[in-house]
């Protein structure tokens, strides 16, 4: 059977064609065309071949030219220029540190092409001032520079080591609870589920600001809670500066309440304090006096039915309590893979730390959401105070102070949505970075002249502040940032194989282990974790010092997903109800106007100290090359373009 064939023939005025058989025979065929090609037709070729090389090669460094070029007007034209202009000496002293790098990586290049060796170098045989300022070089870093850093660096692992402690008695307690079968448990009767009287007072709030996506979802969750409908009232405190929304808002609650809801909404005319002040005015009403418990949501919360349920009754018996803490569910964990990272350290603070502490300790930072209050702990604390962007961690602090307990229920589970882009991301993590070094000044001396036992007051000041809030954001930014990249320079310093490998990866693997299915992304979340560390400690700096960006309230952007169960409920709902609760005339109209609204472009934006970052890691990698560094090389390798990814907002999904 003859072979397959496909011709392809160019024309020439020399009638010049090339033929490419494809087939079983095809070498034969080949072969024999060979032997019958002329000297000119292969001359042909050859330059054929040369003028595809030369275009390549002359097309790579104005492809290069043309992308820096869009890159730096990009930087000058992103929209966050005002948010770096805040951190601009942070990101200063990250060029300052690459154009040093580059310089000596230049003259290491030299210094490798040429041979040059100091130890059998003599003064009189130097040639060159290139070869003399290298010289000088090795002299003044094995001299003054070497020093410094190794010192800095055995402070570092100090604390890394310290913190990786901490880490591992945190898995043993959590290991010990789930042998032991550790559990809150209810003390005294249930309550009558036929006698409404014996239920307590409970209040609802759920506070928002501008959440259009998931307003409605949250109020709907929070008016189906199975509570007797005389013993709860929703508080559904709206600070929104758009009117349109505010309508929709309201146009949602009156739709509950005429369903029978006990549901009321609040808007604040002065919108100061954001949540904590928005929560302060709530509580002024003088109907919160007639309740007992109050329970709050952020506005994409969304528990279930049987919340109030399976959390109010854990307050009885217990008059010491003072905060039962639900864990959060996230329903997009899966979306891509910034969510699955975010799932990853989340689900080790709720079941390892969270569970741990409040299992042993009665102690752990209130979440802001997903938790119900004794209001008497709340007013006995000083109630919501407006100095820090971390209000639910200010009240926890001051309650503990005051002596009540907390508990955590690592079986109920609310559900929520993670920020899907990086931007989200990264202002909410500066939020919870900053927030906790403003707040640590000003409980110090509060701290120091409570009454509680010195043991609590140790785990307050040298745990749960230093060494979780603040050491742990510096020692990862500077030892895996700043100085594994310099050591490449300096060898003297450099780093053992342990602190840069086995060590984080046994770490990473802790973390990991209540979230068995995320395994396969080990190493993305050490990479990630290691670039979020110049947010964190950016965030640490700005509230340990009080700088302008500490004080920063950004609502985190959400999307308004939703869980299976929730869309099959709402379809149900919307074909039984034919969207009643959209009847009225000025719900219609606000909506049809929102629908009108063309959607805008969504785009990347850029990260200035990422990326300054991922050029001083690729260097670092590139001088690790020529010292055959083996691990060294691929860790600052992958950490670079890790930087890189993360600053080019390839992360994630990009907002509009």
């Amino acid at each position: 059977m003859a072979p397959s064939s496909v011709v392809v023939t160019i024309e020439k005025p020399n009638k010049f064609s090339l033929v490419e058989i494809n087939g079983s025979d095809s070498s034969t065929l080949l072969l024999e065309k060979q032997k019958s090609v002329s000297p000119k037709q292969f001359t042909w070729f050859i330059f054929l071949k040369a003028h595809r090389v030369f275009a390549c090669l002359w097309w790579l460094p104005m492809a290069f030219k043309t992308k820096l070029s869009s890159v730096k007007k990009r930087i000058s034209l992103s929209d966050a220029s005002e948010e770096e202009a805040k951190s601009r000496r942070l990101y200063r002293f990250i060029k300052a540190f690459l154009f040093i790098s580059i310089s000596a990586l230049v003259l290491e290049i030299v210094a490798h092409l040429k041979k040059w060796n100091l130890s059998i170098i003599q003064p009189w045989e130097v040639q060159g001032l290139l070869q003399r300022c290298y010289i000088s070089w090795m002299s003044f870093r094995v001299d003054y520079v070497a020093p410094l850093v190794l010192t800095m660096s055995k402070f570092c692992i100090v604390l890394f080591l310290i913190q990786s402690l901490d880490r591992l008695v945190l898995c043993l307690g959590c290991f010990w609870i789930k042998y032991k079968n550790l559990k809150p448990r209810i003390n005294g009767d249930p309550d009558d589920i036929e006698d409404d009287s014996s239920f307590p007072m409970v209040l609802v709030q759920i506070p928002m600001c501008n959440e259009r996506e998931v307003f409605s979802q949250s109020i709907a969750a929070a008016c189906q809670l199975d509570w007797p409908k005389d013993r709860i009232l929703i508080q559904v405190l709206d600070d929104s500066d758009d009117g349109n929304l505010q309508l929709l808002i309201k146009d949602e609650v009156s739709s509950w309440r005429e369903k029978g809801v006990n549901i009321i909404y609040r808007h604040r005319l002065i919108r100061t304090g954001y949540k904590a002040g928005n929560l302060k005015s709530a509580m002024a009403c003088d109907y919160v006096k007639d309740y007992e418990f109050v329970a709050i949501f952020d506005a994409d919360f969304q528990p279930n039915s049987d919340f109030l349920k399976q959390t109010v009754p854990h307050f009885k018996g217990d008059p010491e309590l003072g905060l039962v803490q639900a864990r959060w569910s996230f329903v997009n964990k899966d979306e891509n893979l910034l969510t699955r990272l975010q799932n990853i350290n989340l689900c080790f603070h709720f079941e390892v730390e969270q569970q741990v502490n409040g299992a042993f300790l009665n102690f752990f930072g209130f979440n802001g959401t997903a938790g119900v209050w004794r209001i008497k702990a709340l007013e006995d604390s000083g109630g919501w105070l407006e100095r820090t962007t971390v209000e639910d961690m200010d009240i926890a602090v001051r309650a503990h102070l005051n002596g009540w307990k907390f508990i955590f229920l690592n079986d109920v589970k609310v559900l929520c949505e993670l920020p899907e882009s990086y931007e989200a991301y990264k202002k909410q993590q500066h939020r919870w970075h900053s927030g906790p070094m403003q707040l640590f000044r000003l409980c110090l001396p509060a701290i120091v002249r409570s009454k509680i036992p010195i043991s609590k007051k140790a785990n307050l000041i040298f745990l749960f502040f230093l060494l979780r809030k603040l050491i742990l954001p510096f020692y990862s930014f500077t030892l895996f940032c700043i100085i594994l990249p310099l050591t490449m320079f300096i060898p003297e310093a450099e780093l053992p194989l342990w602190v840069i490998c086995y060590v984080p990866i046994f770490m990473s693997l802790l973390n990991i282990l209540p979230s068995p299915k995320s395994f396969p992304f080990l190493v993305p979340y050490l990479l990630f974790e290691n670039t979020m560390s110049v947010t964190k400690f950016n965030a640490m700096i700005s509230g340990l010092f009080q700088l302008g960006s500490a004080y920063e309230w950004v609502v985190t952007k959400k999307t308004g997903r939703s869980s299976e169960s929730d869309l099959v409920a709402l379809a149900e709902r919307e074909s039984k109800e034919k969207i009643t609760r959209r009847h009225s005339e000025s719900g219609l109209n606000k909506l049809k106007q929102l629908d009108e609204i063309a959607p805008s472009k969504k785009r990347n934006k850029l990260y200035r100290k990422e990326l300054a970052l991922a050029l001083l890691l690729l260097t670092a990698a590139a001088r690790s090359l020529l010292s055959a560094h083996g691990v060294h090389f691929y860790f600052l390798l992958f950490q670079g373009l890790t930087f890189l990814v993360v600053g080019l907002d390839l992360i994630g999904e990009q907002i509009s």
